[in-house]
């Protein structure tokens, strides 16, 4: 059984500001990316499109985000972090901007997608970053305050965002994120360290990165952050359905029920980036198989509403709770490539993003009902609970053969070593 099941604690050290404003970012990013769940309709009238293709928006955005983390971490790998935090987040503020006064629905289109792709390569280096800025027993802590800007943006940012669409146009939502990003960037270049590139030896390679993608443990990794995603917004994506044709709720209570289900997601971010450190496969074990208990409830109990309320928040608090720990374990085993592990952690949850709410729709497509999103994400997040499982074990089996076989540079300094004995020796007979 791995240690960090059954030893550790959590860790005392402070983590720097520096980490807190990049989460005040990815807050700004979040809203971004979210609140269009809560403008498409005046959007849609505004730019005479039907509210499918307003709905591309969403899709355009989660494929931009897949595609774009990868390449741009590639990209900017030789490039300063601080530099490339700096100018992607200027990128995303223009893209803002550029979305506030577009014309017509393709300027908007072409908009959301360089967001994405900039949103894509912040979360990347971002993560890269928070990262190290922090010892290796306090990582979690950092993502969590990286994961809870996203849980904010959906307490507060989306309503916020879908209040303003609707008093204020559609647009003053993006101005709005704008005004966030220029917040965020003002605090990166004020907190972030100049970390100056890494030379010689240690200079950053992108085919010596791309070997973690041998390692099983950094694809068993990716593997449990995408179904854990997909589990959770199978459902997300189609609860406002759910709670009004099935549990009988007034529309007028989703946006209530989506600020509870974000407010679980912060709940459960404190809570994972608190003991994720000291138990980390301990904390997806715990957090994907109560997902998974949950989901199953949400299916059989979607018609009494308080048990659609209540399920709903215990969602939002078990999926987050897990968070701070898949992240992690994606840096801990892909230690070697910190921007390329930021990447794949940002890709592997838009996979996810994108594959659950296309799974549960075709179960609605079928005929099968709201209910049965949830009994897929049920089934996901199940699969999830068995590819921790083998993650933990091939991860036992590292660290045992770690402990039995010195790594080849230690062996070689001790044979070494023993030659430098050796020839002592002989040097003291001849004397």
């Amino acid at each position: 059984m791995p240690d960090d099941l059954v030893e550790g604690r959590p860790s005392a050290a402070r983590v720097p500001a520096a980490v807190h404003v990049l989460g005040l970012s990815v807050f700004a990013l979040g809203t971004s990316e979210f609140m269009l769940s809560g403008i498409l309709q005046p959007l849609a009238r505004d730019l005479d499109v039907s509210i499918p293709q307003a709905g591309l928006l969403v899709s355009a955005f989660a494929v931009g985000m897949v595609v774009g983390a990868p390449v741009l971490a590639a990209a900017t790998l030789k490039l300063p972090r601080r530099t490339t935090l700096v100018a992607l987040l200027a990128v995303f503020m223009l893209g803002q901007v550029a979305g506030a006064l577009a014309p017509g629905y393709e300027v908007l289109f072409a908009s959301r997608v360089v967001s994405a792709l900039a949103c894509a390569g912040f979360w990347a280096v971002g993560a890269a970053v928070a990262v190290s800025l922090v010892p290796e027993n306090a990582r979690a802590r950092a993502m969590a305050i990286m994961v809870g800007g996203l849980s904010i943006a959906n307490i507060a940012g989306v309503p916020a965002g879908s209040f303003l669409g609707q008093h204020a146009g559609w647009r003053a939502a993006f101005w709005a994120v704008a005004a966030l990003s220029a917040v965020g960037l003002a605090g990166v270049l004020a907190l972030v360290p100049r970390t100056p590139v890494p030379t010689g030896a240690e200079a950053p390679d992108l085919r010596r990165e791309l070997r973690i993608y041998r390692d099983k443990q950094v694809w068993l990794a990716l593997l449990t952050i995408a179904l854990n995603a997909g589990a959770v917004f199978a459902v997300f994506s189609y609860l406002a359905p759910l709670l009004t044709d099935v549990a009988g709720l007034p529309e007028s209570w989703v946006p209530s029920v989506l600020a509870l289900f974000g407010l679980g997601g912060l709940i459960g971010t404190v809570i994972g980036g608190r003991i994720a450190d000291a138990h980390l496969f301990g904390t997806m074990y715990g957090g994907i198989a109560a997902s998974t208990a949950v989901l199953a409830l949400l299916a059989l109990l979607a018609e009494y509403r308080w048990a659609a309320i209540g399920l709903a928040l215990l969602l939002g608090v078990t999926a987050f709770t897990t968070a701070p720990a898949l992240n992690a374990r994606m840096f801990n085993a892909a230690d070697a490539a910190p921007t390329l592990a930021g990447a794949t952690t940002t890709a592997s949850f838009n996979i996810g993003n994108t594959v659950g709410p296309w799974v549960g729709g075709l179960a609605i497509s079928a005929g099968w009902g709201y209910p049965a999103v949830a009994w897929v994400g049920a089934a996901m997040a199940a699969v999830a609970v068995l590819a921790t499982a083998v993650s933990a074990r091939v991860h036992a089996r590292s660290r045992v053969v770690a402990a039995s076989y010195p790594r080849r540079e230690e062996r070689e300094d001790k044979r070494e070593e023993e030659r430098g004995e050796v020839r002592t020796e002989e040097e003291q007979a001849r004397v």
